[in-house]
C-alpha cells in the first residue's frame, strides 16, 4: 500500500496547521516520532475493528487528532488515540494530525476537544468522528457528549452511526457525492454489496434522498416477500399420548393433524399387505 504524506482528513486540513510542531495547540506530527503510553492500560486491539478504521483511513483520512506530549526532543508519546494510531500505521500513513499537550489532565482534554467541536464547522463524518474520540478517548456517555455539545442524545448517536457504513460510501460522504441524510438510509441495508451499489447510483445519477429512501424500501419489500418459517405450534399431550396408542394398537406410525375441533389421522403403510393387516387390526 503506498505512503500518504498526511493523515489528515478534508476537513482537518484547514483546521491544522501544516508545520511540525505547534505547543499547547495542534500540529502533523511525523507517526514515526508518536510512542504508545506504556501505562495504557488497554492493550488488546481488536483486529477486526482495526481494520474497518484503517479501510476508512485509506478512504477519507483520519477524521480526529490523535493526543500526545512532548518527551524528548521531537518524540511524542500518546496520552489518547492509540487505536487511531495503529490504524494510521496499517493504512501507512506517514503523519498524523495531533493535539499537542503538556498536561494529560482529562477534563482540561475533553474541554478542548469539545470547544473544537462546538467551533469548528465540522462535516458529518468529521463530527461523528468527534463524538466517538469523545466516547473511547475519555469515556463520555452519548448522554454527556450531547449535554456537552448542545445536542440531544439521539443526535449524538445518530450521527455516529454513520461511522459504521462502509468505507467507500464514507468516502463518496466526505467527498460530499452522497448527502448525509442518503447515507443515513443506507445504514438499514445489511447487505452491503446492495448498500454500496446505491450509493453509487446516488452520487452518478444525482439522487435525492427520497430516492434512496425508495431504493431501500424497495428492496425491504422484497426480502418481505421471502416465504417466512412457519412457527411450530404446541400440539396438546392428549393428542399426542392418543397417537402412541393408536401406533402401539396398529403397528404402524399414526399421526394425527388436529386444528379446532377438526383435524384427521393419518396411518403410515409401507405395503398393501400391510395396509391389509392393519385393516384386520382396526375392526378386530
Amino acid at each position: 500500500m503506498p505512503a500518504r504524506r498526511s493523515g489528515l482528513g478534508r476537513g482537518l486540513e484547514a483546521l491544522i496547521p501544516q508545520r511540525d510542531v505547534i505547543d499547547q495547540g495542534y500540529a502533523v506530527l511525523s507517526i514515526d516520532h508518536i510512542e504508545p503510553n506504556p501505562n495504557q492500560p488497554r492493550h488488546a486491539f481488536d483486529d477486526a475493528a482495526l481494520d474497518e478504521l484503517t479501510a476508512s483511513i485509506v478512504e477519507v483520512g483520519l477524521l480526529q487528532p490523535v493526543v500526545v506530549r512532548p518527551i524528548d526532543g521531537s518524540r511524542y508519546e500518546l496520552i489518547a488515540g492509540e487505536r487511531r494510531w495503529r490504524a494510521a500505521r496499517r493504512a501507512g500513513l506517514v503523519e498524523v494530525p495531533a493535539v499537542v499537550r503538556s498536561t494529560d489532565d482529562q477534563g482540561t482534554l475533553t474541554e478542548a476537544l469539545i470547544e473544537n467541536v462546538q467551533r469548528e464547522d465540522l462535516g458529518p463524518l468529521e463530527e461523528a468522528a468527534a463524538y466517538r474520540q469523545l466516547l473511547e478517548d475519555f469515556d463520555l456517555t452519548h448522554e454527556d457528549i450531547g449535554k456537552r455539545v448542545g445536542k440531544s442524545r439521539t443526535s449524538v448517536t445518530n450521527a455516529m452511526r454513520l461511522l459504521q457504513l462502509p468505507a467507500s460510501i464514507q468516502g463518496m460522504l466526505e467527498r460530499r457525492e452522497l448527502a448525509a441524510g442518503a447515507a443515513r438510509a443506507l445504514l438499514s441495508v445489511e447487505d452491503l454489496a446492495f448498500a454500496e451499489h446505491i450509493a453509487r447510483r446516488a452520487a452518478e445519477d444525482g439522487w435525492s434522498v427520497r430516492q434512496v429512501e425508495d431504493a431501500v424500501r424497495v428492496r425491504a419489500g422484497q426480502s418481505d416477500d421471502q416465504p417466512k418459517p412457519k412457527i411450530k405450534q404446541i400440539r396438546p399431550v392428549a393428542i399426542i399420548e392418543l397417537e402412541h396408542r393408536l401406533s402401539e394398537h396398529l403397528g404402524a406410525p399414526v399421526k394425527i393433524q388436529y386444528r379446532g375441533d377438526k383435524g384427521k389421522v393419518v396411518i403410515n403403510f409401507s405395503s398393501l399387505d400391510e395396509l391389509e393387516r392393519i385393516y384386520r387390526d382396526f375392526y378386530s
